[in-house]
């Protein structure tokens, strides 16, 4: 069994336990309201987080929740392209932080796989999250990324088998990403049962892998239960809807609610 590659993204996990943490990732899509509210409020999640997600939106998300759905909905409306995704990294990288993309696949083969590693890995991402992109299929995106040095982040849930989790694993550079639930994205109530058995068999076939756990977090207290048995925290749709929130205000480049989540999300991880 080889050593796990930490990349870029998993080191910055690293950091955080080394400060005696858990990491902070926080999902945002590029283009909405628009592309500048996007990338303003891209920067805030680079000031709070560890690491950023950026989203792509596509036209058809079946992965993703009302919340989400609406957001990419209105962005790809309103214009968004794969390449405001570039911008979205640079925005990033200008206030201090690190991102990947969180994208469908049949948007990086349309732009072509090796001309959007290149060109992410020039405006400063680390790496891809490929919802729908299986180990067993990604054999052009390995290339890719060996040839631009960037992160592959591959998602296993609990209905996964051991041997699933294992190859996942394998295929992954720089962390595994653990959807805590099954189903679409969205904020819950209650944080899921299912995580911590997930993180638990995880932990057993590859003690070493950084394991960040998302898919309904929307509090800082739920932010402090995920943060006793993960490595990272990801929220998402908790932070799309304090855009929306404000966009539905009539006021959509206010993001002081943006960032009072943030900052409790920022507290839970420390808690």
């Amino acid at each position: 069994m080889s050593e796990f590659d930490l990349g870029r993204t998993g080191r910055l996990f690293r950091a955080a336990a080394d400060e005696g943490r858990r990491a902070l990732v926080g999902f945002l899509p590029v283009g909405y309201p628009d592309v500048p509210v996007s990338l303003a409020a891209l920067g805030e999640l680079a000031r709070a987080c560890d690491l950023v997600e950026i989203g792509m939106p596509y036209s058809d998300p079946v992965m993703d929740g009302p919340v989400n759905q609406r957001a990419g909905t209105s962005a790809l409306a309103r214009g968004v392209r794969t390449r405001d995704s570039f911008a979205a990294a640079e925005a990033v990288a200008a206030a201090g932080g690190n991102s990947v993309v969180m994208t469908y696949w049949n948007l990086i083969e349309n732009y072509g796989v090796d001309a959007y590693a290149r060109d992410l890995a020039n405006a400063g991402g680390s790496g891809l999250v490929t919802p729908d992109l299986t180990p067993d299929e990604a054999q052009e995106w390995f290339a890719a990324s060996e040839a631009h040095g960037l992160d592959r982040i591959f998602l296993v849930a609990p209905s996964s088998s051991d041997e699933r989790i294992a190859s996942t694993v394998d295929a992954c550079r720089g962390w595994l990403y653990a959807t805590s639930v099954m189903g679409v994205t969205g904020v819950r109530a209650q944080s899921s049962a299912a995580a911590p058995e997930l993180v638990r068999r995880v932990r057993e076939l590859r003690p070493e892998v950084p394991v960040g756990i998302g898919l309904g977090v929307s509090n800082g207290a739920q932010a402090r239960e995920i943060a006793e048995y993960a490595d990272a925290v990801i929220v998402g749709s908790a932070l799309v809807r304090t855009l929306i929130a404000a966009e539905d205000a009539g006021t959509p480049d206010d993001l002081s609610a943006l960032r009072e989540l943030l900052a409790d999300l920022a507290a839970g991880v420390r808690g």
